[in-house]
C-alpha cells in the first residue's frame, strides 16, 4: 500500500471529509464512479443520490462528444 495521509486537525467529521474527497476526485476525472461511492463509504446508489441532492450530476458529458452524438442522432 501507498504513504498514508497526515491532514491537520479540522473540525470537519471524518465522513464528510471522505464524502468531499470523493466528489472532487470524481470532479477531477481521476476515479470513476464505483470508485468515489467507495471512497465516500456509500453504495453506488446512495452515492448518486447525495450527488444529486448537491446538484452535482454523476455523470459527465463531453461537449464534443454530445454535439456529435446528437448530430448522428
Amino acid at each position: 500500500m501507498g504513504k498514508s495521509l497526515t491532514i491537520p486537525e479540522l473540525n470537519i467529521p471524518e465522513e464528510e471529509l471522505k464524502l468531499l474527497l470523493a466528489i472532487k476526485l470524481l470532479d477531477e476525472d481521476l476515479i470513476s464512479l464505483g470508485k468515489a461511492s467507495e471512497i465516500a463509504g456509500y453504495s453506488e446508489k446512495a452515492f448518486v443520490e447525495i450527488l444529486l441532492h448537491k446538484g452535482i450530476a454523476p455523470i459527465k458529458f463531453q461537449k464534443l462528444n454530445l454535439e456529435k452524438e446528437l448530430s448522428n442522432a
